[in-house]
């Protein structure tokens, strides 16, 4: 305001307080909160947004290296299906500016647990498919099919009808020639090695198993300096070098 506005602008009379500035409205109170919550949330967002990623690795895992040993790689899917339902549960759930029912909430819980079963049978099967080539050409169309459904239907903003749109028959199209050329490719590398090349250790393990015997040299060579003299050793030495 000018000099000369001021000038102009009627004083207060005496004895009157001086009007103050308006007070916020409730809109903009409630967009402050939401900015302070934002502000404080920060850890839980990391923690929500680093829980998908960890629970759809150990997935992926658990479900390429499943017929290694099925008893611990189902451990190792169920860990990362609790890592991957609570990453759900906190982002989708406590974070969320609209807190959803009951209904919706099942409903999220459901599709992010097919969710993660979709990402990890299609990052799983890509990452190991020279391991296990058969084994991949069904898990990566399968994991695009699956986690393409399981989005449409977590998604708040889209209708499940949309699975069945132009979109859902360019997926469709895309599982099944990945399938076609991923089945091909299995095919022309032939059968893998045994433990698909992937055995973790086995061979060494196996090898620690065995038991080690004694040398038959260690236990027929005598001492340099043995009473027979050197000339028994030559001839057993000759002797062995020359046996059928």
């Amino acid at each position: 305001m000018s000099l000369s506005r001021l000038a102009d602008r009627p004083a207060a009379p005496a004895g009157q307080p001086v009007p103050s500035a308006p007070r916020p409205g409730r809109a903009a109170m409630r967009r402050a909160r939401a900015q302070r919550a934002k502000k404080n949330s920060l850890p839980a967002r990391y923690i929500g947004y680093v829980g998908y990623f960890v629970g759809a690795g150990l997935i992926s895992g658990a479900v390429v290296h499943h017929p290694l040993d099925p008893a611990r790689y189902t451990r190792i899917a169920a860990y990362g299906v609790l890592v991957f339902l609570a990453a759900t549960v906190l982002n989708e759930i406590f974070l969320a500016r609209n807190k959803p029912g009951l209904p919706r909430m099942l409903l999220v819980i459901g599709a992010s647990l097919l969710l993660s079963f979709g990402i990890g049978m299609l990052s799983g099967g890509l990452q190991h498919f020279e391991d296990f080539p058969a084994r991949g050409a069904v898990l990566v169309p399968l994991g695009i099919t699956v986690s393409f459904v399981a989005y449409v239907v977590k998604d708040a903003e889209t209708s499940w009808r949309r699975i069945f749109s132009p979109m859902g028959l360019a997926v469709l199209l895309t599982a099944l020639v990945s399938f076609a050329g991923l089945r091909y490719v299995a095919d022309s590398m032939g059968e893998p090695p045994e433990g698909g090349g992937h055995s973790h250790g086995s061979a060494e393990e196996a090898e620690e198993e065995q038991p080690h015997e004694p040398s038959p040299t260690a236990t027929t060579s005598q001492p340099e300096n043995s009473p027979t003299g050197g000339g028994a050793a030559d001839e057993s030495g000759h002797d062995g070098g020359h046996a059928h």
